[in-house]
């Protein structure tokens, strides 16, 4: 082989080897380039979930709620009522404010579930020394009337079930503090009607009757405060 072959067989391995060795470096610039971009894509993508959690707390905030912490007692009662029975209630309470044929525009209609508890019993407070007597073996007790202890509302089951708006107002804020109101009432009434003063009493007289027994009376008439003593009950 002359010197001129040689010269080209080195030349031509010189231009692979440099081929070579620039293919090689475009490969890891290749592989910087892509791991760069991951590395930068990634605090974007997690500035955008920031992003996005910081605007659903704008448009949707968390309320935050902050006691007084002076709290002032008003009064202090002592109490001797025998609760004797429990209901729970559900109500619906429509609540509107009629516009008339404007109620498309201005008229404002919710319905409100309501689910609340009524308890009843006997005050024994108001039970006193003459209102019991001992009359040939036999222990007269007139006893309170029963009465309603409680008629309230269960806030954690409660709640608006639709509200519907005209198209040019915004709504009566005071008008879900009406229907919460009306049914309070509501529910009360439901429950009297139901006859919970009624049981209210026998459980009453039930309990009773089974603490006198074990007084060691055993023989105790339950006389209603609608009736009037006739002489032979008087002390």
């Amino acid at each position: 082989m002359d010197n001129s072959s040689e010269n080209r067989l080195r030349v031509w391995a010189l231009v692979i080897g440099v081929l070579l060795i620039l293919s090689l470096m475009a490969i890891g610039v290749v592989l910087a380039i892509q791991q760069g971009t991951q590395q930068a894509v990634r605090p974007v993508s997690d500035l955008t979930s920031n992003l996005g959690t910081q605007v659903a707390a704008v448009l949707h905030p968390t309320p935050t709620i902050l006691p007084d912490p002076v709290t002032v007692i008003q009064e202090v009662h002592s109490l001797a009522r025998l609760e004797t029975i429990q209901y729970s209630v559900e109500k619906v309470i429509t609540a509107e404010m009629d516009q008339g044929v404007f109620n498309f525009l201005f008229g404002d209609k919710l319905l409100f579930v309501a689910h609340g508890v009524v308890i009843a019993g006997v005050d024994m407070a108001k039970l006193g020394p003459h209102d019991l007597f001992l009359q040939n073996g036999v222990l007269y007790v007139w006893l309170p009337e029963p009465e309603i202890f409680i008629a309230t509302l269960d806030n954690n089951k409660s709640y608006v079930y639709s509200r519907d708006q005209g198209l040019l107002t915004k709504g009566d804020i005071n008008l879900e503090t009406s229907a919460r109101q009306a049914a309070e009432q509501e529910i009360a009434r439901a429950a009297i009607d139901d006859g919970i003063l009624e049981q209210a009493r026998q459980n009453a007289e039930n309990y009773l009757q089974r603490f006198f027994l074990s007084l060691g009376f055993h023989n105790v008439i339950f006389v209603h405060p609608s009736v009037t003593p006739t002489p032979e009950f008087l002390p």
